[in-house]
């Protein structure tokens, strides 16, 4: 696929997305690199956007350069938004009590606390970026160990094999600390994606490295 088709298949893509308006959003290709430009309405929509890009077969990586921008009516102060964030955290019966604290600056969200669980940090990020007024969230939530780093190796590649989403063979987990390092190559994006799912799914797991190669 030249780089031309693909930057075709990615306006398709983003013009076919209906939780977002595509119309101010720039889009450049080059090697399977793709770059989006422009600017959306909601922090939402820019979150929004980097998904629809990696649905397309043949992205090979994506430089998210999008703005948000709203209307000076719209805009909400940060106290405001730092309220509805913790409410939003405190409403979800998935997350610890109190263990997540949140700063907001210039609608800027910065999520900061320590969870068991990787879908926990990832839990928050996601209900708090859908609020109206932010232009990004940082998510500096760590993750607290509950098993030993020997056991996180044989975890991860259990998970592997019981995924129907790729072949664990093909892939080489190593283990150093907290921090799992993933190696090897799959056919497509979607299948790297799910291999980090499964590797983020271990408790105890604090930082994934991603080096598989998508082929296609």
């Amino acid at each position: 696929m030249t780089d031309k088709d693909l930057r075709r298949d990615v306006l398709d893509e983003l013009d076919f997305d209906p939780c977002l308006d595509a119309a101010d959003i720039g889009v450049a290709v080059s090697g399977g690199v793709v770059t989006l430009t422009g600017h959306v309405g909601s922090y939402a929509e820019k979150v929004e956007a980097e998904n629809a890009v990696r649905r397309v077969k043949g992205v090979r990586a994506i430089a998210q350069e999008i703005q948000v921008r709203f209307p000076e009516a719209k805009k909400i102060e940060d106290d405001q938004i730092a309220a509805r964030a913790l409410a939003i955290i405190d409403w979800s019966v998935h997350l610890p009590k109190d263990a997540i604290k949140v700063k907001v600056c210039n609608g800027w969200i910065t999520l900061t606390g320590v969870v068991p669980w990787q879908y926990q940090a990832i839990g928050a990020e996601a209900a708090v970026r859908k609020l109206s007024g932010i232009v990004g969230v940082s998510n500096v939530i760590e993750i607290q160990p509950e098993v030993r780093p020997t056991l996180v190796k044989d975890k991860i590649t259990e998970a592997f094999k019981r995924s129907a989403m790729f072949e664990a063979d093909e892939i080489k987990v190593s283990v150093e600390g907290d921090k799992v390092t993933l190696e090897g190559a799959v056919t497509a994006w979607t299948e790297r994606d799910a291999a980090e799912r499964a590797a983020w799914s271990v408790p105890g797991v604090r930082a994934v490295e991603d080096r598989i190669v998508a082929l296609s």
